[in-house]
């Protein structure tokens, strides 16, 4: 607070006549006297400079590195402004926000030594009334003369201090004190303390913005050079310094650095989302990256490099979208003993961290009961990688399973993929004889290392197995891997077919109709007793999903909330597969109805995949991945 100069002989009569008789004049600033009286009342002592509470010299040690920061920087501005300390006989103290004080500067203190004042505390408590304290309590700059002051010893020399914020709250106070007996200019004064206040804050809002654009830098998954006009590094990330392995510069590290568009950018010309190769000693990096210039004015000063690895890139994107469990256990709906015995069993199940087989018809909703497995595990957090099993090359299956590390192609496989979380082999049966061995051999005892000398590469991943026939039987017969077999065997979970639980076809047909409903955002529908009848009596060989593209297709084709008998088209029924053959809208209904799925379509219309084909080239239609 910017006050006008008082007379220092009739400030020094109102401390008088408040200290003898305990009476505060009206014309004593209300904050100053509000602080007389605060001391009073803890009888501080007046007369001198009592004992001060200090930090021991261990203590002042960290404080000091703990802000050291700050006080570089505030000793840059000292050395700056330093002639008018000397000329005015000023002491310049540096305090933190539980008022002890980190540096002291230029004179002493109250007629301490340097070494004595720093790690003294300078509270009201401590010292009395001071500009440091009212600047403290009422958070702005305060000019205090010296009369005003607690401790008489004090009044020969005026003071000033100001807060030093960010975001409105108070980190630092910066002081300063002067034992001259001649009046101070004040003017020159309060503008080198505003001035002081203000380019700290400045500086304190920078360093805070930069530590926090720092943290985020080191945490992402990105690689990160900030490069000067001479292509020098001037800040890397993690990953960065990983890549450069003690090298100041990237020219010493990479190979093909000219084919790097970074002196381009110290021209001012940006690259953005570039896929760019960097090319070291011992390996290949292939990254999307980003070269941006920096200028100053008009100036290119430096340029900052953002990279990041493809198949990081890759491995980020499956995570968020498509490596996670779709659907829980309660998404699986019955009322029948059968189902509530398997639905328990899978909750007992999911908190182990037993490998898995189920076993049970196509359809029966095995994939389901192993997303459901998954959510409800310790690992559901973790990745759900689905494999659908197929009978390919060694080569082509090893590349999926254990990715590829062929120079400068480089990808991670589905087992890696899966780490943390579930491996799921959907129709596992299928997987090949010699690729059953290696999976088993690298689930159980890693994969060799990528380097000479290295550690075997394990894997931290729970298998869930899908099954629709015995598998059993085809590894007895020697047509299925006995290691794979033996490892998934921990728990086996037999999935009844829907024709032994006849009575749990209504729950799901509700439960399919209400997910439609949802999904689609469209009105719910329900089905009629008579409806309800004429799916009783299929036997859905299909199990449900055959189930599933019935109700599907009968929900898009009924007008009305009731979906009736004649709504319904069952497994064989004729009528839909005639009228989709000549009809398009026919077609293209029954299409969305199995969501653009070749094979539920394929099971609605009971008609071969070849056939669906041709239809949806003659109707315009593309399939989606399965």
């Amino acid at each position: 607070m910017i006050r006008e100069r008082r007379n220092k002989e009739k400030l020094a009569s109102y401390y008088k006549k408040f200290m003898e008789e305990g009476i505060v004049d009206p014309n004593v600033h209300p904050w100053v006297a509000e602080s007389w009286l605060r001391c009073r009342a803890m009888n501080l002592p007046h007369e001198t400079m009592p004992k001060i509470h200090k930090l021991s010299r261990e203590e002042i040690a960290e404080h000091q590195k703990t802000h050291e920061f700050i006080v570089k920087y505030v000793d840059g501005l000292y050395e700056q402004s330093k002639q008018h300390f000397n000329i005015h006989n000023l002491s310049m103290l540096l305090i933190d926000e539980s008022g002890y004080v980190i540096k002291n500067y230029a004179m002493p203190f109250f007629q301490r030594i340097i070494e004595d004042i720093q790690g003294m505390r300078v509270l009201e408590e401590d010292v009395g009334t001071s500009s440091i304290s009212v600047a403290r309590e009422h958070n702005v700059p305060f000019l205090m003369f010296g009369p005003e002051m607690w401790i008489k010893d004090s009044h020969s020399g005026d003071a000033c201090s100001a807060p030093i914020c960010i975001n409105g709250k108070i980190r630092y106070i910066i002081s300063f004190f002067s034992l001259d007996q001649n009046d101070l200019p004040y003017d020159l004064l309060l503008s080198l303390l505003l001035t002081m206040k203000y380019s700290i804050e400045q500086h304190m809002a920078m360093l805070e913005s930069w530590t926090i654009n720092r943290i985020m830098m080191e945490q992402l998954p990105v690689t990160v050079y900030w490069l000067g006009k001479d292509g020098a590094v001037k800040y890397c990330n993690e990953n960065g310094r990983k890549r450069l392995d003690g090298h100041e510069h990237l020219q010493d590290v990479f190979l093909n650095y000219e084919h790097i568009p970074i002196k381009k950018a110290l021209k001012g010309v940006p690259t953005q989302r570039r896929e760019i190769t960097w090319i070291t000693q011992d390996r290949t990096y292939e990254d999307i990256t980003t070269v941006m210039p920096i200028k100053v004015g008009s100036e290119v000063e430096s340029a900052l490099v953002l990279s990041m690895s493809i198949e990081d890139l890759k491995t980020t994107i499956a995570h968020a979208t498509g490596y996670s469990s779709r659907y829980s256990l309660y998404s699986m709906v019955g009322e029948t003993n059968e189902f509530l015995a398997l639905q328990h069993k899978a909750g007992r199940v999911a908190r182990t961290d037993n490998n898995i087989l189920l076993q049970g018809e196509p359809g029966t909703g095995k994939q389901r009961l192993a997303h459901g497995i998954h959510q409800a595990s310790p690992r559901a957090a973790a990745p759900l990688i689905a494999v659908k099993c197929r009978n390919a090359s060694l080569q082509e299956l090893e590349t999926e399973f254990f990715g590829a590390d062929e120079g400068e192609q480089q990808s991670a496989g589905k087992l890696e993929l899966a780490i943390g979380g579930t491996l799921f082999l959907d129709e596992v049966e299928k997987l090949p004889l010699e690729m059953g061995d290696k999976l088993a051999e690298a689930l159980t005892h890693g994969l060799p290392p990528v380097k000479k000398g290295g550690a075997p590469r394990m894997f931290d991943v729970r298998v869930i197995a899908a099954c629709d026939s015995n598998l059993k039987r085809l590894a007895d017969k020697g047509l299925f891997s006995r290691k794979l077999y033996e490892l998934v065997l921990d728990t086996t979970m037999r999935v009844p077919p829907l024709r032994e639980r006849v009575k749990d076809i209504e729950v799901i047909a509700g439960h399919i109709l209400v997910e439609m409903s949802a999904q689609h955002n469209l009105p719910q529908k329900r089905l009629s007793p008579e409806a309800v009848a004429l799916l009783l009596n299929c036997s859905w060989p299909g199990n449900i999903k055959q189930l599933q593209g019935v109700i599907e297709q009968a929900f898009f084709h009924t007008p009305g909330s009731i979906i009736e008998a004649e709504n319904i088209k069952l497994p064989g029924d004729k009528t839909l597969e005639r009228s989709w053959k000549y009809d398009k809208e026919a077609f293209i209904a029954a299409w969305k109805s199995a969501g653009g799925n070749i094979s539920k379509l394929a099971s609605m219309l009971d008609v071969s995949r070849v056939t669906l084909y041709r239809y949806l080239k003659k109707y315009g239609l593309g399939p989606k991945s399965e």
